[in-house]
């Protein structure tokens, strides 16, 4: 088990969960999902109302939180990969920037230098 960040784990390729979070997200985004958690909601609230048994009650209960579980870890997941590619996003610009600037030694230069760490890279 390993607790690097997702974008850092297997080099270049994704891993299983990656690609599962990536098309578990495409699904929950779905209108199929909606009315799935519509479905959920609507069952929950007749089972309430209906003064179901307290087994339905938490089975209705249970589902809801662990859909809302599962919604959160992609939520998450997806935040950090969109986080991630923002920021290899911003380095290449600021590598261009750097690379069009190379004679140029002002301030700007140098702390555009210093805020990509380019000589860690290196």
């Amino acid at each position: 088990m390993t607790f690097k960040n997702p974008v850092h784990r297997g080099g270049p390729h994704r891993g299983r969960f990656d690609q599962f979070a990536e098309y578990a997200s495409n699904f929950t985004s779905s209108p199929l999902f909606f009315l799935f958690c519509l479905l959920l909601v609507a069952f929950f609230a007749a089972s309430h109302i209906a003064h179901l048994p307290t087994e339905l009650l938490l089975l209705a209960g249970d589902s809801m939180t662990v859909v809302t579980l599962l919604l959160l870890a992609l939520l998450k997941n997806a935040e950090v990969r969109a986080e991630h590619a923002i920021q290899r996003k911003l380095d290449a610009i600021a590598a261009a920037l750097l690379e069009a600037h190379r004679d140029d030694r002002s301030q700007a230069y140098e702390d555009l230098r210093n805020a990509i760490r380019m000589e860690e890279e290196t």
